[in-house]
């Protein structure tokens, strides 16, 4: 089945989204904090509008589950489910670190048929639908070629390093590299800029469903630590597993080491 109609509107949509995210990120926007940690800003409220706005006016029938709007429990009930966070990785916006995205993603019956995550600092789109592979602002994209997890450039949550949480793993990878947004991070993970993502802390479904199709589309898995996929629109939207994204191989073998190093 094409899904190439909510493709342009998810496409469209983000764009125009990103166009306000950037007009707040360019100018002096204030925050609050919805809780701690956790930080709210005018350009998400706006964004979210936007979306909301495009999305219902195309697919009327269609849920909507995103982070800024209050949850309706009868998405639970709809086949089609759009999952949306309007700015992913507002603690990088609000202090100017261009890592963070758009996201937008259409669910069928649980699994993501349609990914979109637009980074505006970047001015750079990743998408995907499913079966037709994932394009990085047109061009066609593909998870890493690498192989050996000694040899890999791991990017992570920099909250994450910077709570020691990643000690566990110390010379397991080439590299460690922080990245904001999970979102982006699995967008980069998707178009080959960065060989495998790992992530410990809890997320949301609306941080990853993009992403997720994007890797899967570029090539790559999208897997728990015990090796598990997610289906969305659940009632718990909360992640609390372990995570890893990039090519099978490379994922499998962090998955062993790390289920040995767990015994």
């Amino acid at each position: 089945m094409s899904y190439q109609r909510e493709l342009d509107v998810a496409l469209s949509a983000a764009r125009a989204a990103g166009e306000v995210v950037l007009r707040y990120y360019e100018s002096d926007t204030g925050f609050w904090e919805k809780s701690k940690d956790n930080p709210l800003t005018l350009a998400d409220l706006e964004s979210d509008r936007v979306i909301g706005e495009r999305l219902r006016a195309a697919f009327p029938g269609d849920a909507i589950l995103s982070e800024e709007t209050v949850d309706a429990p009868s998405r639970l009930a709809n086949p089609r489910v759009w999952i949306v966070d309007p700015v992913d990785g507002t603690k990088e916006f609000t202090k100017r670190i261009p890592e963070f995205g758009v996201s937008i993603a259409l669910t069928v019956m649980g699994e993501p048929v349609v990914g979109v995550i637009l980074n505006p600092a970047a001015g750079t789109a990743v998408w995907a639908s499913e079966g037709d592979g994932t394009f990085r602002d047109g061009t066609r994209v593909r998870v890493s070629s690498k192989t050996q997890l000694a040899d890999a450039l791991v990017i992570a949550s920099r909250t994450e390093i910077s709570r020691n949480q990643f000690e566990p793993y110390a010379g397991w990878f080439a590299e460690l590299r922080p990245i904001g947004s999970i979102a982006w991070k699995l967008a980069c993970i998707a178009s080959g800029e960065g060989d495998l993502n790992i992530s410990v802390a809890p997320k949301n479904e609306w941080d990853v469903c993009a992403g997720d199709l994007l890797v899967r589309e570029a090539g790559g898995v999208y897997v728990a630590f015990d090796r598990t996929t997610r289906r969305y629109n659940q009632a718990k939207t909360l992640i609390d597993a372990g995570m890893a994204a990039g090519p099978a191989v490379l994922v499998d073998a962090f998955l062993a080491r790390e289920r040995a190093r767990a015994v």
